[in-house]
């Protein structure tokens, strides 16, 4: 794996393009999708900002089909302190409860301990959003605290 990209049987996991704008749109502007996100659903107009910001800003990782490069989803991993990453992942509806996200995660979590040599990864859920936490329940994730006060979720 490099550090540009990560690929699994199914996806590729890379840098966001400008270009991915409206596949980004899909899943952005849906309110189910971003009901758990801090942030209220995007226009088209937003949706074309956000993947020009996110083409810079190299902590957001666009998960796309292998087959056809369709933007499915994305993974947000950032550096912490003390060799700790943080982990997020926000997908298309169309796309959830088929596998692609936790392919996606365990590629990344793969990567950060076996090639960055993290310690630790993090991630913050909302704790109404039971498929998120299975999903890191299922990456070997446990729950070891609940902020009283934190990022403030919609639900």
């Amino acid at each position: 794996m490099n550090a540009n990209e990560l690929t699994t049987d199914r996806l590729v996991l890379r840098p966001f393009k400008a270009s991915d704008a409206m596949d980004l749109y899909e899943y952005l502007s849906d309110p189910e999708v971003t009901s758990f996100e801090p942030y209220d659903p995007f226009t088209l107009d937003e949706s074309r900002q956000e993947a020009e910001h996110r083409s810079k800003n190299p902590n957001f990782w666009a998960v796309c089909l292998k087959d056809s490069g369709k933007v499915i989803g994305n993974l947000y991993f950032e550096g912490q302190d003390f060799e700790t990453y943080e982990i997020g992942f926000v997908f298309n509806r169309n796309y959830q409860k088929q596998g692609y996200a936790l392919e996606s995660c365990k590629a990344m979590l793969e990567y950060a301990f076996r090639t960055l040599h993290a310690r630790r990864i993090i991630a913050y859920c909302s704790t109404a959003n039971k498929n998120s936490w299975n999903l890191m329940e299922r990456l070997g994730m446990r729950r070891e605290g609940c902020f009283l006060q934190n990022v403030t979720f919609k639900k």
